[in-house]
């Protein structure tokens, strides 16, 4: 399969790339600097760019793009940083995917646990209506942004990750 990657400096983009490339995959990364190596292709959330050549003849579509939640102090600043980082890049990858004359068979998208908000002891599953707070919200517009590549009869995804622990960084990075 050839699969467009988004957030692929990061701990999860990271192993995933090696994961897909491990079983024979090819990809593409979106950078947001001037792709330097093969395989990357611009990409500019905030204004909306995506290089269209980067998507053409993918199979899949994986936006992991996001400030960090767990290594800045949440600012009002840095929480518009959050929240523009997953809205505005996701609406934009999921403008740019449905525009495709032959689109993706997937776009999966990130998101979080932290649409639940707090819980509690209370269990919760997919069906759970989304909490309140900061996170939730986030979480709630960042999933709401990949609307066009839904409406686009484009399979969307949304993968609720929890909190990533891992030798090389995660949540207990810092």
């Amino acid at each position: 399969m050839r699969i467009a990657i988004t957030g692929a400096s990061g701990l999860i983009g990271k192993a995933l790339v090696r994961s897909l490339h491990a079983d024979g995959h090819d990809t593409v990364r979106f950078v947001r600097r001037d792709p330097a190596r093969e395989g990357e292709a611009r990409w500019d959330p905030r204004s909306g760019y995506v290089d269209p050549a980067g998507l053409r003849g993918c199979d899949a579509v994986v936006n992991l793009a996001g400030a960090g939640v767990g290594d800045h102090r949440w600012t009002e600043a840095y929480k518009r940083e959050i929240r523009d980082s997953r809205v505005l890049g996701t609406g934009a990858l999921a403008r740019a995917v449905a525009a495709l004359d032959d689109p993706p068979g997937v776009f999966v998208c990130g998101s979080a646990v932290g649409y639940y908000g707090d819980t509690g002891e209370r269990a919760v599953d997919e069906s759970a209506p989304a909490g309140s707070g900061f996170l939730p919200s986030v979480c709630v517009e960042w999933e709401a942004a990949a609307a066009p590549a839904r409406e686009a009869g484009i399979r969307t995804v949304s993968a609720r990750t929890g909190l990533v622990v891992a030798a090389g960084g995660g949540a207990w990075g810092r």
